[in-house]
């Protein structure tokens, strides 16, 4: 039950086709006065939100939110997802390192932004789990630090040396692979030199890992149910406490929002860059974006597991310990 007087909240989080409703204030917050806080790029509010607690409600990338949530976080997270997409595509490998497959990657050093980025997360759970790739073999170097500082990487991490950037380790051989998204070579502010952040273009000297990776992401997802998240919404545990229906406040008005949007696809209307995007992963999943605990069970089990495997995790969680439970 909402108080009388509605309830202040800064609020954290990016514009996108999805929460552009929401931000413009065509969609309210039942009790609560958003005042939403605009950081470019949203990454830095994620840092800000780990280290300082600093918003009552943020966006934040999964691994970074459940490593931080072990670590004792006072935030809990909205079964609310804000970006999907699949991994078999941008991993890339030298056509001279000797890989033909994906367990020859074992043995081989490969460039990733940080350890913990969801990219490399969900790549390296696939590669383990589906292709029987000894991850623990694999030297992963990494040219950035990650959200949660007290991380303790495994040992098979190294930092780049001399300042080097994974652009020239790949160039010069010293990595075998690497990605070419914002997880690593082609990440953006990047001396990208023919890369494309974000995108499934490579320089034509490296070769896909997965070169069919649009059939394989779709078959991948019919055996599995699984669909990558990226992002989802933290709330402080201060805020559940003393207003409990706050959770399900929010999860309502993010869900209005999202169904503003795919009201808009459906139109054919242009809202945003990822458009075209979420109408191909439309395609394959239905609902290119699904909130709620149920309709997401296997993404999150999925997730957790695969950072327990990583090494990024201490322990297996249950779903309840790391969402809240607002009834769907």
């Amino acid at each position: 039950m909402t108080s009388k007087q509605p309830l202040p909240l800064k609020i954290a989080i990016a514009t996108y086709g999805h929460t552009a409703a929401l931000k413009r204030g065509d969609v309210s917050i039942d009790g609560v006065q958003p005042d939403f806080v605009e950081i470019k790029p949203i990454i830095a509010a994620f840092r800000r939100m780990v280290r300082d607690v600093e918003f009552d409600v943020c966006e934040m990338a999964p691994a970074t939110y459940m490593i931080a949530r072990e670590a004792g976080a006072p935030f809990k997270a909205l079964p609310v997802f804000i970006f999907r997409r699949f991994h078999h595509a941008g991993l890339v490998y030298r056509d001279d390192a000797g890989i033909r497959e994906p367990r020859d990657l074992e043995g081989k050093r490969a460039g990733v932004r940080a350890y913990s980025v969801t990219t490399g997360i969900w790549t390296r759970g696939i590669l383990t789990n589906d292709y029987g790739v000894d991850n623990a073999r694999i030297t992963w170097v990494v040219d950035d630090e990650e959200h949660v500082s007290s991380l303790q990487l495994p040992p098979n991490v190294e930092q780049a040396r001399d300042g080097k950037s994974l652009v020239d380790l790949m160039a010069s051989g010293y990595l075998s692979a690497a990605f070419t998204d914002n997880a690593g070579i082609g990440r953006a502010g990047a001396p990208a030199d023919g890369w494309q952040a974000g995108g499934r273009i490579k320089p034509p000297e490296y070769l896909e890992m997965f070169p069919d990776a649009d059939r394989l992401e779709a078959e991948w997802y019919r055996k599995t149910g699984i669909y990558p998240v990226h992002g989802l919404i933290t709330v402080k545990d201060d805020v559940l406490a003393k207003h409990p229906w706050v959770g399900k406040a929010l999860y309502d008005a993010f869900l209005a929002s999202k169904n503003i949007y795919l009201r808009q696809l459906a139109a054919g209307e242009s809202v945003s860059d990822k458009d075209e995007h979420y109408r191909a992963m439309g395609r394959i999943v239905g609902d290119p974006l699904p909130y709620g605990i149920e309709a997401n069970r296997p993404s999150i089990e999925a997730m957790m597991n695969y950072c327990h495997q990583q090494g990024l995790l201490k322990k297996r969680y249950a779903v309840d310990d790391m969402f809240i439970d607002v009834g769907v």
